[in-house]
């Protein structure tokens, strides 16, 4: 099985960390894509190699897709191949977890009409003007989507992802 997390420089560092290392530790494989391959570094100077760039990503290869928060995601979400990828999971079914600002990207996919999400109190009024049901709480699952607010939330956000990957 691999995940892949998409994201790039000023990523949230706990919020792409500990997805990392709480999918290894099951085993599992984890690419990190993003704009260009090499290191990129988080908000609290945390650095961490982006193995693979978003143009050599083939979605069908991953069972499961990451977003961390940060002021990553406000780069990503004008990337077409980004966009591209994200829509590629939610047409296969696939889970995809959210957090912090991570449904920016989302939004920007056009992948959350009808649902249900949560995210960083910033982007509230960005998800609601996008016409999805905001929920105020610690991890919010609608079907194949798992989305949570903030670090925090790190333990919520886990157990429903692995409960998600699992169940594939």
């Amino acid at each position: 099985m691999k995940v892949l997390i998409i994201s790039a420089n000023r990523f949230e560092d706990s919020e792409l960390l500990v997805p990392y290392y709480r999918l290894r530790e099951e085993g599992i494989t984890v690419d990190i894509a993003s704009l260009t391959k090499g290191f990129i570094k988080g908000k609290h100077d945390y650095e961490i190699e982006a193995n693979i760039a978003i143009a050599d990503v083939r979605p069908e290869q991953y069972s499961a897709l990451v977003l961390p928060g940060g002021k990553a995601p406000a780069a990503l979400r004008e990337n077409k191949q980004v966009l591209d990828a994200v829509r590629a999971f939610f047409k296969a079914g696939k889970p995809v977890s959210a957090i912090c600002h991570g449904p920016q990207i989302l939004i920007s996919a056009g992948v959350l009409q009808g649902r249900t999400a949560t995210c960083y109190k910033s982007v509230a009024e960005e998800l609601k003007a996008a016409g999805i049901d905001y929920q105020d709480v610690e991890v919010v699952v609608d079907g194949n989507l798992v989305t949570s607010r903030q670090p925090s939330d790190l333990p919520a956000f886990m157990r429903e992802t692995m409960k998600k990957i699992r169940s594939r």
